[in-house]
This record gives C-alpha cells, structure tokens and sequence, in this order.
C-alpha cells in the first residue's frame, strides 16, 4: 500500500485468496483460521485510512446467511478505511486440482458492478473469466458472470485470479482475456497470484489490455511485481513509468524455458514455506533425470546448499561417477561417493536362506532400496531434504521402484515426461548457463537404471519418444487405446502401456508430491481408484 500510494496511485488490484494463498483447502473448515482471514480483512481495509489509494484484493469472507457453506471467496473494494463493496466468485471450479465447492458457498447473483470514485468496476474472480474457456473443459458453465456485469453498466472487467501455471498457459490465458474484450468490448486488468503452494506453481502474468485487445503492460511470469496504468476517460490504457520492469512488449518465454522457471518456483517455495530445511539433497547417478534435478536444486537453493551422494554398485558403469563428479564440479555443489556392493552383499546374504540369492527384479530392487536408506540417514542427519528424481514416463508405466528411488520430500520433475527432461537439459546447457554444465556423456548415454549388467530402459519399454507419445494421449488428453491406436501407434504397444499404467496405481497412490507443469498431472489432479475390478 505504501508504496502504491507514493506513486499515485488510485486503486491497488491484488490477487485471488491473497490473505490464504490458494488453496487452503481443509485449513478452511477450522473456524480459527477462517477469523484470522476475518481480521486480516480488517486490517487491509483499516489501512487504506487516510491515504489516496484504494485497494481491491482477494480473500475469504463470512457466509452469514445461515445456510450452505460458512464462507465466500471473495474480492473486497476498500477506501478511506471503510468497505466498499465485495464480490463473490460464483463459478467454483470442482475439477482437476480444484475443489471449491467442497469449501465456499457460491455467488447466485445477480452480477452488479462496484462503484469507484466515478467509475463503474465489473469486479470477477478467477474462473468467473476463465468461464468455458479451460484447456480441458470438464464440465461448462451457463453462467457469465463478466457478461452480466457488462449489460449492468461495467466500464471494465477486473479479475483476480489464482491461475496455477502449466505448459502453454501463458500463451491461452492472453488468448482467453482476448476473447472477453472482444466480445465486451470494454478494457479488462488481470492480478494472479505469484509463487508455488506444494504442487501448485502460480505464475502471475498480471496484465492489462485496452477494449481493442492490446496489451497495455504485463508483469513477467514468475516475479512479484505491478504494473501502473493510467485508466483514461476515453477508455484507453497507459502505461506510466512508475514500473519501468514492466512492459507490454515483455512477452512470456516458452518451454522449455518457462518450465524450468516455473520448477525453480516451485522448489523454492516448498522450502521456504514448509520451514523444514534449506538444503537438499539427492542421488546422482550419472544419468540425465537426476542431472536435471541437481540443476533446479542449485539454481532454486543456491549451490552451497545441495548435496549429492554417488552410490555405485557391481553394475554400474564408470560414467555413474566420473559424470556425476564432472556435473558437481560444474554446478559448484558438494558430493560425496559412497559405494553400495558391500551392503547388497550383506542383504543378500540375510536374505540367502530365507528366499535364495536374490535375483532379478528382487536384486534389482534391493539396490535403490539400499541406496534411498542412504539418502534419507543423511537427510536424518544434516536436516537436508530429499528431492526425488523420477519422471513422469517413469512414474506412469511403474518403471521405479517404491520405497526404493520413489521416496523424497519432493519430485522435482515429477510431472515432465522423459524426452521433455532431455529438452529442458539440451536448453540448460545451450542456452542458460551456455556452457557444458550436464556432461555430453550424460545427454548421449543410452538411458538406463544399471539395476543389471548391460541393462537400457529401451530393454522393457518403448523408445521413449513412442512412449511419451502414448502417455500424453491417454494422462493429459484422455484418449481410449483404439483412439491412441488410430493415431498412428501399434496397438499391442498401447494396451500394454495402458496396461502398465493400470496396474502401477498402487505405486502413485504412495508417491512424493510432484510439481504440476501439465493439464494432468499425478498427484490431487489425478483421483484413479486403486482397485478397478
């Protein structure tokens, strides 16, 4: 607010649920906590005593009705101290990760503009806008909220929002505030929230467009920041040079680049709001999933606090190490080698006269056993957390092993497929660092577990370019085997794929939470019954 006010400016927009971060899901049934967004609310609007600038932001409010649920998500319009008016979302998003209904009571209308010093403000809230306008429409609304405030005299659309990031969003988020103005005809200002709330990764891209569709000014995603907008008589916008960050011709940048931003985001915001630690650290193996995650680490945390452990066994090649040396030499982070053959000799022989020597799958899976007791006792140890390093092709077909390399605080990369964890390295390498920072050896070797001598991840699955493919089709655009099939795949590979992606429920239904990049991801957005029969 001060700093608003000394730049004169009028109205401060901030962003959905600003109070409570979205989502607080179940914190909102504890009447606690809902009076404490109660009184914040109160002490948001006292601020704006005495000064010139008001203030609309986002935030939960009592229903007082009597009936349905106790609270609204809500946009309040304060000035001079006092309440101006509120709104209340009414179109509560129950799909994917959202579950809002399950919490606030929803706004039936009807849809009336507020009144500020002179101008009338078709306030909405989040999906009020986004209204059948999703990249997955799971369901439509007959309601339009922004449409309603326009035939009720609204002289622009504002929306506050808590727009959760995926890939390519930035880019149908501009198109979907396109079509509004558009069809309305009047300028719109767009405030999302910034930064990750486990999960959820939240990318801003606050913006504002004039009623011929131009972008006035936009915030760049991923940074907290404003954009001041002098609102003219005449409807048109202008951008002043309070923030000279800002500018309208800042465009977002594109994957691989926006992903890896919004993955930083995200690790840093789950260390920084758990509170649990502000180190981390992870297996190095020499191969490319977890080279990548060494990269995030360094570059959310900072190098000094990430640790790697190399653990080498009988199978693995002498690349596990010397490329994982070469990586950490050229990230700056520490490691440390701590080899693994003795332990599995001595499982093995524990184990010797109760199964026999262990073999395949079960000697395979002793090993990342093994080594994960070894990440988690320095993780015990140091307070340092564990960051999984598991794609999302791996996760979908069961291709890791659980309490073995499925364990971690976090998964980093969780929800990116395997040729997009090759894109996002060749990326790092060519162009962020612009230099070797992941070793050649590390983008060209043939992708492996070295869970067996001479072992690829080709000798099970697909290549993963055939792979991804058919994963994409049937997690993110929900296509049947035939479907999938007639795009050009071989359908035995497809039902087997489909198949394995069944049977390995069991395995997500204990996995870390993962990062959400994509319209469907493993985690809260993906409710799969474990038992389908």
């Amino acid at each position: 607010m001060g700093e608003a006010a000394s730049a004169g400016v009028e109205l401060l927009i901030l962003p959905e649920l600003v109070t409570a971060a979205y989502s607080p899901m179940d914190l909102l049934e504890r009447p606690a906590f809902r009076e404490a967004l109660y009184a914040a609310n109160r002490e948001l609007v006292a601020a704006t005593s005495g000064a010139e600038t008001g203030l609309l932001f986002g935030t939960v409010t009592a229903n007082t009705s009597g009936t349905g649920r106790p609270c609204y998500n809500s946009a309040l319009l304060a000035s001079g101290g006092e309440l101006l008016g509120e709104v209340h979302k009414a179109l509560l998003p129950t799909y994917d990760v959202f579950d809002e209904l399950r919490y606030f009571e929803s706004n039936r209308g009807p849809f009336e503009p507020l009144a500020f010093r002179g101008r009338a403000l078709g306030v909405t809230v989040c999906e009020d806008l986004w209204q059948n306008e999703n990249e997955i429409q799971y369901h439509t609304y007959d309601t339009s909220p922004a449409a309603e405030l326009a035939e009720r005299g609204a002289q622009c659309i504002i929306n506050i929002s808590a727009s959760p990031y995926t890939r390519g969003k930035p880019a149908s988020r501009l198109k979907m505030l396109r079509r509004h103005v558009e069809r309305l005809e009047l300028p719109l200002f767009y405030a999302n929230q910034v930064g990750a709330n486990t999960e959820l990764i939240h990318d801003g891209d606050s913006m504002a467009l004039d009623a011929r569709g131009r972008v006035a000014a936009r915030v760049p995603l991923f940074e907290e920041g404003w954009v001041d907008l002098r609102w003219e008589e005449d409807g048109s916008l202008q951008a002043l040079d309070a923030n000279p960050e800002s500018s309208a011709a800042a465009e977002p940048p594109e994957a691989p680049e926006s992903v890896f931003r919004a993955l930083v985001l995200g690790v840093r915001d789950y260390f920084g709001k758990t509170g649990v630690s502000d180190s981390a650290v992870l297996g190095l193996s020499g191969g490319i999933d977890s080279a990548l995650v060494a990269c995030i680490a360094a570059e959310a945390l900072g190098p000094g606090r990430v640790t790697a452990l190399t653990m080498p066994s009988a199978v693995s090649s002498e690349g596990s190490v010397t490329d994982s040396e070469a990586q950490a030499r050229n990230l700056g982070i520490q490691l440390h080698e701590v080899p693994v053959d003795g332990l599995y000799e001595r499982y093995a022989a524990a184990l010797e006269p109760v199964i026999g020597r262990p073999g395949g799958h079960t000697a395979e899976n002793l090993q990342p056993r093994i080594r994960q007791t070894l990440l988690m006792a320095f993780s015990n140890d140091t307070g340092a957390l564990l960051l999984n390093t598991g794609n999302k092709s791996e996760l979908a077909t069961g291709y890791c092993t659980l309490y073995g390399d499925m364990a971690g605080a976090l998964g980093v990369i969780a929800d990116l497929y395997k040729m997009e964890v090759y894109e996002m390295a060749r990326w790092l390498n060519r162009e962020h660092y612009g230099r070797e920072v992941i070793p050649r050896a590390v983008l060209e070797k043939a992708p492996s577990a070295e869970l067996a001598p001479g072992q690829t991840d080709q000798d099970r699955l697909p290549p993963y370019k055939e792979l991804d493919g058919i994963l994409r089709r049937y997690l993110e655009l929900q296509e049947g085997p035939e479907e999938i099939a007639g795009a050009g795949y071989d359908p035995q590979t497809v039902r087997r794929i489909v198949r394995m992606v069944q049977q390995n429920e069991f395995k997500r239904f204990q996995a870390v939470p993962g990062l959400k990049v994509s319209v469907k991801a493993f985690g809260s957005g993906r409710r799969w019954p474990l038992a389908q029969g």
